[in-house]
């Protein structure tokens, strides 16, 4: 695991944590990068379809739940989940634009 990346808690995954200008990096180092980046950004979708399950089981219980203070914190996990949710895909999609002009 190189140092190019730390693990984000919230997200589940590892993102990128350059200390330098990307232009500062030897080819070798960016090509390692992109690569390493590649098989994080390969796993995003399941660590979606994760969440996905997880809010799902959630709104599952809410449907059942008659304690108002217990839906309200269901609510509120399920919102949570679902920001994960978006946060990932703005990686998966922003950095798979980065990637291609790097590659170009």
């Amino acid at each position: 695991m190189s140092t190019h990346f730390i693990y984000d808690e919230r997200l589940g995954i590892r993102l990128p944590h350059l200390e330098k200008a990307w232009e500062m990096y030897t080819k070798e180092e960016q090509a390692a990068i992109l690569l390493e980046w590649e098989t994080i950004r390969g796993k995003i979708p399941d660590r979606i379809i994760e969440l996905e399950q997880q809010i799902n089981e959630k709104q599952r219980q809410l449907g059942e739940e008659n304690d108002f203070a217990r839906s309200c914190t269901l609510n509120s996990e399920i919102a949570s989940l679902a920001s994960i949710i978006n946060d990932l895909w703005i990686w998966y999609r922003m950095n798979q634009t980065v990637t291609n002009r790097i590659h170009q």
